[in-house]
């Protein structure tokens, strides 16, 4: 197998309007970089003075790192603003964070994470991005207790030999050979019943896979049509990647990825639709056991509740969670499931986290501290403090105007604290 080097890319985490600002911030650090054809919020590194994680759009959770391959399968499922989407295998979060921006703060995605050593993980990546309108869940992926039919768009990212990231772990062509590999493809196809069995008539999966290795790939989807009952969907090729004729004849409109050509992890795609005549989605009653309170909860400064996606503010034990609107309305009150932390409750009230940029108000004079340059930022990452004046316990923080966290006031000054 020939070993390429895949060039380093990343998307832009924030709303169509910050784009600019974004890419301001990181150029502010040196760093340089070009758009992907495929979407419009990817970019590719062109400069990079030091590793991008440590960046501060990093940190603030502006930006998240990901193989151009890996963002492929959620511009293939191409969800529409406002819709509802399930993530059945979903750690560490890079598909389900893409999702959560395409279906936007009218939408909502689920993602939902098999093993609980990993699932930390996931809800740690939607919390930096500040993604309110997910949701997460712990469930084996081939036994959802939710109801049938409920979903029109599904990503299904199932555990695989990861043969397409071999330039990244060398190792997985040793670890999965032979009938090492027995296992996952097993748990493929149960993946795939169950997303059948999940989706809506006429829904839409994408199923996807890092190796290159035939049998978790175009075997699966002959597995897919002949043996579930799903339809076909030939995808579209996307700008900027080279593809290789599927391997095996009746695949044709799956997407292989050519890791070399294409400078990218090797990647599998493939799109299926469940027929319009399929069993209809089976009825159920919603409902949630939870410590409602009102959004007022949220109306201390710096912090604007009006914007909020629908949805309800909850007490769970310590914690202040935001439950959105579609989890309501369709999941039976059997399901476990968590909503989005927007912070700790303390005397009745709750305590934002400083990382909760998603609900500060446009930059006004008085409202925070607007900065223009990034060397200060950094001073209070270190744990520095900054001389100001400004009134009450917190305080927004700034970029020329881009949403960044909220600070803590001790006197006249004011320092970065997760707490």
């Amino acid at each position: 197998m020939t070993v390429t080097t895949s060039s380093r890319s990343f998307r832009l985490v924030c709303t169509p309007e910050e784009r600019p600002l974004v890419e301001e911030l990181l150029r502010a650090q040196g760093y340089d970089f070009e758009p992907e054809p495929f979407s419009e919020w990817s970019r590719k590194i062109t400069h990079e003075p030091k590793p991008l994680g440590s960046s501060l759009a990093a940190f603030f959770g502006l930006i998240y790192i990901q193989d151009r391959s890996s963002m492929l399968p959620p511009v293939i499922l191409n969800p529409d603003a406002g819709d509802a989407v399930l993530d059945m295998c979903a750690s560490p979060g890079s598909k389900t964070g893409f999702l959560a921006q395409l279906v936007g703060p009218d939408g909502f995605v689920m993602g939902n994470e098999p093993s609980r050593n990993r699932l930390a993980t996931l809800r740690q990546n939607l919390f930096t991005m500040n993604l309110l309108h997910t949701a997460t869940c712990s469930y084996p992926g081939e036994n959802l207790p939710l109801p049938s039919g409920g979903w029109q768009k599904i990503q299904l990212d199932p555990p695989c030999s990861g043969w397409g990231t071999v330039e990244r772990n060398p190792n997985v062509l040793k670890l999965w050979q032979g009938d090492k590999v027995k296992p996952l493809i097993g748990i493929q196809r149960k993946l795939l019943q169950e997303a059948f069995r999940l989706l809506a008539p006429g829904g839409k999966v994408v199923f996807s896979t890092c190796t290159t290795n035939v049998q978790e790939n175009e075997e699966q989807v002959r597995f897919a049509v002949d043996e579930v009952g799903f339809n076909l969907l030939p995808v579209t090729p996307p700008e900027g990647f080279t593809f290789e004729e599927p391997y095996i004849e009746g695949c044709e409109g799956t997407l292989r990825v050519d890791p070399e050509k294409s400078g990218a992890q090797g990647f599998y795609i493939a799109a299926f639709t469940k027929p319009e005549d399929a069993d209809p989605p089976e009825p159920f009653e919603a409902g949630l056991k939870a410590d409602i309170m009102p959004r007022r909860a949220l109306s201390m400064p710096g912090v604007d509740a009006n914007l909020l996606p629908e949805g309800e503010l909850a007490h769970v034990r310590e914690n202040a969670l935001f439950l959105p609107q579609y989890a309501l309305d369709n999941f039976p009150e059997t399901f476990r499931w968590r909503g989005f932390p927007i912070g700790k409750m303390a005397r009745g009230e709750v305590r934002p986290s400083p990382r909760l940029r998603a609900l500060m108000p446009e930059y006004q004079e008085g409202n925070g501290i607007n900065l223009e340059e990034t060397e200060p930022i950094e001073r209070l990452l270190t744990g520095q403090s900054m001389q100001v004046e400004v009134k009450g316990k917190e305080t927004g923080l700034y970029f020329k105007g881009l949403r960044l966290g909220r600070l803590k006031v001790k006197g006249k000054r004011v320092l970065w604290s997760e707490k």
